[in-house]
């Protein structure tokens, strides 16, 4: 599959590989992909996150995934469900944080002196790339690019999607700029 991969769309997988090892992750993550995707610029993702307002507000994306990390990775609908029977989330991130210090519930493991190369690619975004293949295929496009990738973010539910969707940023929205019937088309 990979050798159908544009340079752009290798670019995020080895960017989201970046992301991981950087955070001292054991395992490259759906939000990684996003926040490789955050990196790029002069290409079709950029291009549609730009033409739907998100070009200014990526620190905020950022800030959005550092928190959901913070929460072992549930999302805000999750956090909200959970708080529905009982359960505060914050408070059990604070209380985590108390003792094993922040970041704890994150998973990384950068001052656990875990090091065993580098880090692998979980459940969620071989989904993604699996997602991106389909959609591509979808469209008539033979080659998959960076834009595939974030198309299969914003289908897949999860932290990745529910961030972008904070910011007003849908799979739909994203559909009419990359492929039509939005104010641009990118090409």
């Amino acid at each position: 599959m990979f050798e159908r991969f544009t340079s752009d769309a290798r670019a995020v997988v080895k960017g989201a590989a970046e992301h991981a090892e950087h955070a001292g992750s054991r395992s490259v993550d759906a939000e990684h992909l996003l926040l490789a995707l955050l990196d790029r610029e002069a290409s079709r993702a950029s291009f549609a996150l730009a033409s739907l307002g998100l070009a200014d507000r990526k620190e905020s994306v950022r800030a959005a995934l550092g928190d959901a990390r913070r929460r072992a990775g549930l999302s805000q609908a999750e956090a909200d469900a959970l708080a529905g029977l009982g359960i505060d989330v914050s408070d059990l991130v604070s209380r985590v944080e108390e003792v094993h210090g922040v970041g704890a519930m994150s998973g990384d493991r950068r001052h656990r002196g875990w090091r065993s190369g580098r880090p692998i690619f979980g459940r969620e975004p071989k989904k993604v790339l699996e997602g991106c293949l389909r959609i591509a295929m979808a469209h008539g496009d033979r080659r998959i690019g960076d834009e595939h990738i974030l198309l299969a973010l914003a289908a897949r539910p999860g932290v990745p999607s529910e961030v972008l969707a904070d910011q007003g940023v849908t799979y739909e929205g994203l559909s009419r700029v990359l492929y039509g019937g939005g104010e641009a088309k990118a090409g």
